[in-house]
């Protein structure tokens, strides 16, 4: 379903910069490396990270880099409004006059170095968004290359559909994972399937390593014996058990550690028994299918 051939793994960077690991150029650039050299050759981005500063380092950083623009995809979002030394804003909001997506996606060019962004998503559904001003934003961006396909992220079917009744969408950037199941369940995987939207998930390996309780114990289990089984490691099975999903969703893994990056991509090549999907999504819920 994808339009562009994003890496089946994409490296989110949200945690490079000033929110995570503050990586200098140098640790950058060989992130970069690390994930060309295994396969994952998508970059997200959101003009937000690190406070509007992320997109800036990683821009450095890819420039000095050297790497071929040819051989990397780059995705950036726009539309909150933080409350930020570099921005007169009073109140945490959201923006989608057509005028802001535009200045926005040139400021996301400026700072990442780069003529055109593969993908521009609007970040987070608003109450007032205007399709009509989203479509004009996106076809003047689009004819003048500065973005070569559009998305969205967190939206539902419904505020999809609305996009949808003046521009098409490609992709819907959302929360999913073994320990958030709802879009399985709401119907909207099952809307972008319909519509031949690609879905990338953000969180793929949800609140499994983060919380102790019962789902999650449940959860490690099951994940242990199958690590053992397709000699991988854990959070290789739980993004394993994502890709499988008929929808082609693809995983945005925000770690910046570079032998989880290396290994990300082994996910692609298990081959899961389908009692063994089932097993994980029994762990999850803690009941028996119905």
């Amino acid at each position: 379903m994808s339009k562009i051939p994003f890496s089946k793994i994409i490296a989110g960077t949200m945690t490079w910069g000033v929110w995570g690991k503050n990586c200098t150029t140098e640790q950058m650039i060989e992130l970069m490396n690390i994930c060309l050299e295994n396969g994952i050759s998508t970059f997200d981005h959101a003009d937000i990270y690190g406070g509007y500063t992320t997109e800036e380092a990683f821009g450095k950083a890819f420039n000095e880099s050297k790497i071929n623009r040819k051989d990397i995809q780059l995705i950036s979002k726009c539309g909150i409004q933080m409350v930020s030394e570099s921005r007169k804003n009073t109140i945490k909001h959201y923006q989608y006059s057509k005028a802001y997506i535009i200045a926005s996606a040139e400021l996301s060019l400026k700072n990442l170095q780069t003529d055109y962004l593969d993908l521009l998503l609007l970040h987070r559904p608003s109450p007032l968004i205007q399709a009509d001003e989203i479509a004009e934003a996106v076809e003047k961006l689009k004819i003048e290359g500065k973005i070569l396909d559009f998305g969205v992220s967190n939206f539902t079917p419904s505020q999809s559909n609305l996009i949808e009744t003046k521009t098409k969408i490609n992709y819907n950037q959302i929360e999913f994972s073994i320990t958030h199941l709802e879009p399985m369940l709401d119907g909207s995987l099952d809307h972008m399937q319909t519509n031949r939207i690609t879905p990338m998930c953000w969180s793929p390996l949800g609140t499994v390593f983060r919380n102790e309780n019962e789902q999650s114990q449940r959860i490690k289990k099951v994940t242990h014996e199958l690590a053992a089984k397709y000699n991988v490691s854990e959070d290789i099975i739980l993004l394993a058990w994502i890709i499988k999903h008929p929808a082609g969703i693809l995983p945005v893994c925000g770690t910046s550690d570079k032998k989880r990056l290396s290994l990300l991509m082994k996910a692609t090549t298990v081959e899961m028994d389908l009692q063994d999907w089932f097993a994980l999504w029994t762990a999850s819920t803690g009941n028996e299918i119905p």
